[in-house]
């Protein structure tokens, strides 16, 4: 892992790159620093380091967050259309299940990657690093 001055020296200080919205890194799940390099080496696995400007993402750890958000905007938004396809048009249940069992699946394997990679961007803008106890 380089240090500061090395990273000074080769030009790849956080200063020489442009500073992008973490919304658009998320949605397309590029590095924070250069927006170029990929973020993830699997579906939800962070790689160890930007393949483009070596960026280390060991210091970025999003834990339990996105999954806890996108449970709950998941449940919300389920919620909201299964009451009001029952209120509207009263389908048969086999008609719930065939509508609501997919998106429920499909919507939080979305979303996932897309909060997880917007709050890694969020945490490298902020500087925000995990707490560490010095003995």
């Amino acid at each position: 892992m380089p240090s500061g001055n090395t990273e000074r020296m080769l030009g790849m200080d956080d200063s020489s790159f442009q500073q992008q919205s973490s919304i658009s890194l998320g949605l397309k799940r590029r590095c924070p620093r250069c927006g170029e390099g990929r973020l993830y080496k699997s579906f939800l696995t962070i790689a160890d380091k930007c393949d483009r400007c070596d960026l280390d993402f060991s210091e970025f750890d999003s834990g339990d967050g996105p999954a806890v958000f996108i449970i709950m905007i998941t449940g919300f938004v389920i919620v909201g259309l299964v009451l009001y396809v029952e209120v509207a048009f009263r389908p048969d249940y086999w008609v719930h299940a065939i509508l609501w069992l997919p998106l429920s699946v499909a919507l939080p394997l979305v979303l996932l990657p897309i909060l997880k990679a917007w709050l890694v961007a969020q945490m490298f803008r902020h500087k925000a690093r995990e707490g560490r106890r010095e003995d």
